[in-house]
């Protein structure tokens, strides 16, 4: 009879457990302002209602964001007056967990060789502007040849990070891998043809993530056999009489299944993750300061496995790149391979030493903190999609490239085929805005006329020497308009006397690299050099915006009541 009993009662919770779930599964595909449903299979509208919360995608590592005081060193001999304490606020983000590989930037060019064949006159200047300038190893007094011409390209180099890459390439490559993973994502989930990714017959036929979100049709050159629709009519299942779906679904962003864009960390981004507080954070508070990504006031290890070992790869003192032969204090004499260190406290490597990383930002000597504290970055400069005249966006073709000179006349492709041309927003889309009223605000506050001491209401200041930054310019050239492809012709040289390097073409690097001492380890140092030069110590690495909740699933609590 108990038997009986029990029975009924675990009947009864199964049921009622299923009823539950039945009621939340209706709730959810129910439109709670219409009371239509979601997803019907008859049409309307159509969303992703399952979607959990973003994953990490390839390379990148979760940084719960937070609250940190940004700027504050413990040293500051060099007395640069560039690091005034901020608090700021940072989202949360995902960064790559180590710096960009020369294998990783290899298959890049790979990519970028494959599709857009240097041989041919009017795709050279791609291939050739995105290679990594390997002559800056070279020194008027030193034999670093063997860097020259293998650093690069070996295999014993494979997974050390790339050097002799400027910040304007940094960013290129952040866009293609884009691409390239939301472009696997989308065939792995049946949207796209198998192996449509190796599609490279015709150079416009190529996968960019907006295109495919503004006008799917679009991508690949507008080749829609490489759209697989299967996915399509299996959702919908309403199909007319020859069994094609009625309505063309394509993931969008409501889809959740692309990615947000690879990109450069913002400065307090990479500082905040470099910091790792969270390894010393006592319930609110931080337990004391950090000089270091790891604990500790000193750069060796206190473990008594390690001890006295290096925890990253610097320059000891004046001709000490590795220590004494037979035991070396970093393991390393030029950069080294990447995770030869442990990480830091949000599981990122060589936050200090290695190579130092470029970040997003333009440089200025102060961190406006009194306009903004939360996700502090300067360097907007505000685009929409170009539309023709048709009301359908303008996608680049392969006559469409536009190149971006460099300062040593170099030529650097801006867009690829495929991807949507880009304008400057207008004072029409700024209209009676009051968050921004300009395209360019990268010396907002710092640098444009209502900021300068010559500055007096109703007078245009056309005197270079008077602006707030009176920096050399790099843009005298000559280029030959005769063929497909810009030739240069002649250079020319910025002769005026000038006060200063700083610019809105400088960009800012931090950490410490294998040719720094120790001072630049603190990842409150800042420095800046040109955007399109570059050196044998400076790397990247790429970060990606959080979409959601702040935390993970599995680290959050109830706030809510039931």
């Amino acid at each position: 009879m108990k038997s009986k009993i029990a029975l009924k009662a675990i009947i009864a919770v199964v049921c009622g457990v299923s009823l539950v779930s039945c009621n939340k599964n209706n709730y959810k595909n129910t439109s709670r302002a219409t009371g239509w449903d979601i997803n019907s299979k008859d049409g309307g509208f159509q969303y992703n209602t399952d979607y959990k919360e973003q994953d990490a995608a390839p390379g990148l590592v979760f940084v719960e964001g937070g609250t940190y005081t940004m700027g504050r060193v413990q040293d500051d001999p060099m007395h640069d007056w560039n690091n005034t304490p901020t608090q700021q606020h940072v989202q949360s983000f995902y960064m790559d967990e180590t710096e960009v590989t020369n294998k990783m930037y290899l298959e890049y060019l790979d990519w970028l060789k494959s599709v857009f064949p240097p041989s041919q006159e009017n795709y050279k200047n791609i291939y050739t502007g995105a290679l990594p300038d390997t002559l800056v190893w070279r020194n008027r007094l030193g034999y670093n040849e063997t860097m020259v011409t293998n650093y690069l390209r070996h295999p014993a180099y494979a997974e050390y990070p790339v050097v002799g890459v400027s910040w304007i390439q940094a960013v290129e490559f952040s866009k293609w891998r884009t691409d390239r993973v939301n472009e696997a994502r989308l065939e792995k989930e049946g949207f796209l043809a198998e192996n449509a990714r190796y599609n490279s017959e015709d150079q416009s036929a190529t996968f960019n993530t907006d295109t495919y979100i503004a006008s799917p049709t679009k991508v690949y050159g507008g080749n829609t056999e490489l759209l697989d629709g299967k996915k399509v009519q299996d959702r919908m299942e309403n199909t007319d009489e020859n069994g094609n779906p009625v309505k063309e679904v394509y993931p969008g962003r409501e889809s959740g299944l692309l990615y947000p864009e690879y990109r450069l960390p913002t400065e307090a981004e990479w500082e905040y993750a470099a910091l790792g507080l969270v390894g010393i954070r006592n319930y609110n508070i931080y337990r004391g300061r950090k000089k270091y990504p790891w604990d500790g006031q000193y750069t060796r290890s206190g473990e008594a496995k390690r001890m006295g070992d290096q925890l990253a790869n610097f320059k000891q003192g004046d001709g000490d790149y590795g220590g004494i032969a037979g035991w070396s204090d970093d393991g390393a004499d030029i950069t080294a391979e990447v995770k030869s260190y442990e990480p830091n406290d949000f599981g990122l490597y060589d936050m200090a030493g290695n190579v130092a990383e470029w970040v997003a930002d333009v440089y200025r000597p102060i961190v406006d903190d009194e306009f903004n504290d939360f996700n502090y970055y300067r360097g907007n400069v505000y685009t929409k999609h170009a539309i023709n005249e048709d009301g359908t966006v303008k996608v680049v073709g392969t006559e469409d490239i536009v190149y971006d000179t460099l300062s040593n006349g170099k030529l650097v492709a801006k867009n690829l085929p495929g991807e949507i041309a880009q304008v400057p927003v207008t004072k029409e889309d700024t209209y009676m805005r009051t968050n921004y009223t300009e395209s360019d605000q990268r010396d907002f506050r710092d640098g444009d006329k209502s900021s300068s001491r010559y500055y007096q209401p109703f007078q245009d200041i056309d005197d270079p020497s008077k602006r707030m930054y009176n920096s050399p310019t790099y843009d005298n050239f000559k280029f030959s308009d005769s063929s497909a492809t810009p030739t240069l012709e002649e250079r020319g040289y910025d002769k005026e006397r000038r006060t200063t390097l700083i610019s809105d073409e400088v960009r800012v690097y931090k950490g410490g690299s294998w040719r720094d001492r120790a001072y630049w380890l603190d990842p409150a140092q800042r420095r800046f050099f040109p955007q399109d030069m570059a050196t044998d110590y400076i790397g990247f690495r790429n970060a990606m915006s959080r979409v959601g909740s702040k935390s993970l699933n599995k680290n959050k609590t109830a706030r809510t009541t039931k």
